[in-house]
Parts: C-alpha cells; sequence; structure tokens
C-alpha cells in the first residue's frame, strides 16, 4: 500500500510538472464505485489469519475480479488499458499458485533477508517462488534495491505505469467523457433515466420493410 500511495504522489507531481490542476478531476464521472470500494477493501483486510488458506486465496482472486469489473466498465477513461492488463496479470499469478509467488533474487536485490520473505509482504498472500510454481515471468522477480526495497511483478510495473499515466492525463484536462456502462439487462435501455442519458434506439436501415402488427382473427 505504501508503494501504491508513493505512485499516486508521483503522478500528482508529474501532472503538476506538466501544468495540470487537480480540479479536473471534478470533471471525472466514475462507475462502480462500489466495486471498486469492495475490491480493496478485501485486499487490505487480513483473511489468511481467519480463513482457510484456499478460501483466503479465493477472496483475493475475488477482489482482483472487482477490481478489473471496475475498471473494465470505466474502460473509456485514460490509462484503463494498462490497469486492466496490470490487474489481470497479477490475478493470474495468484489464482494459478494460490498466492503471489516472489522470487528470492528479488528479495536480496531488494536488501531483503536470504530464504524468507520480507516483513511488509509477509502477509498469507505471498510465498517464496518453488519449482512447483507457474506462471512465475510474471510474478514478483523485480526486485528494487534500497532505499525502495520493494519487490514487484510485470503486472505492478503496468499497474503503477497506469496510475501515473492516468494521473497526468487527468490533471491536464485531455480526457473525452465516460459514457454510462451497458445495462444488466440487454433489452432495458434506461427508461427511468432523463432522455439525454438513454441508450439510443435501434434505427431502422433504409429500405427495411416495417414489421405488420400482429392482432388477433385479422390481416394487416
Amino acid at each position: 500500500m505504501i508503494v501504491v500511495l508513493t505512485v499516486a504522489i508521483i503522478g500528482l507531481v508529474a501532472g503538476s510538472l506538466a501544468g495540470g490542476s487537480v480540479r479536473n478531476f471534478e470533471r471525472l464521472h466514475v462507475y462502480w464505485w462500489g466495486a471498486a470500494a469492495a475490491g480493496l477493501t478485501l485486499q487490505l483486510v487480513p483473511f489468511d489469519r481467519w480463513l482457510e488458506d484456499d478460501v483466503a486465496v479465493a477472496v483475493l482472486v475475488g477482489s482482483y475480479t472487482l477490481l478489473v469489473a471496475f475498471v473494465w466498465v470505466n474502460r473509456r477513461l485514460p490509462a484503463a488499458p494498462l490497469l486492466l492488463l496490470g490487474l489481470t496479470l497479477n490475478m493470474a499469478v495468484i489464482a494459478f499458485n494460490g498466492g503471489m509467488p516472489v522470487s528470492e533474487t528479488a528479495i536480496r536485490a531488494a536488501g531483503g533477508p536470504s530464504g524468507a520473505l520480507p516483513a511488509a509482504i509477509d502477509d498469507g498472500k505471498h510465498h517464496l517462488m518453488t519449482s512447483s510454481d507457474v506462471l512465475t515471468p510474471i510474478a514478483d522477480v523485480i526486485g528494487l534495491p534500497p532505499p525502495i526495497s520493494s519487490v514487484l511483478s510485470i503486472g505492478d510495473v503496468f499497474l503503477y505505469a497506469g496510475i501515473v499515466a492516468f494521473t497526468v492525463i487527468i490533471m491536464r484536462g485531455h480526457f473525452a467523457g465516460n459514457r454510462r456502462p451497458p445495462a444488466w439487462i440487454p433489452m432495458y435501455r434506461g427508461k427511468h433515466l432523463p432522455p439525454e442519458r438513454r441508450l439510443p434506439r435501434r434505427s431502422r436501415p433504409e429500405g427495411e420493410p416495417r414489421l405488420a402488427a400482429a392482432s388477433s382473427g385479422t390481416s394487416p
């Protein structure tokens, strides 16, 4: 979480240096905030202390699923592809390995102990990489030396780059509107919404015959 906050601060500083303003966030329309809040909450709560390992991993994968859904619904916003790619890569590694494998080489590069997880990531969601782990090239294999002293995955790199890019682009005001997400039921077009927010009706192509209205016992 400290790394994420640091990345967010870097984005704010970069946006300010690029001539942007945080006031542009007022123009931002984001949908499904609840999915993002629930996903982040599930990431922070140490379920491994109270639940079986398999259940705790399922909850962790579920948290990533919520975050991926949130980004997908808001995929028209800046840097959404980077965020989506980063979250998906991390979710895949965790799902296939029952947690995030961490390379011992990366731990040593980050100044951590040999043969053990650093205290900062010894949270039940990570484990030392073994020969039985899969997708290891996209696991936590990037060690950042002190004073950063952190271990990252390729997914983290995409995710953090997306956070910085998103922040800078929004602060500079270079983004289009974020359209309303699709309806839960395909035939539903938001009839309870104001006319300007409803989905457009399908127009009949020129030359296409109009369907006759069916009536009981009569011909059209």
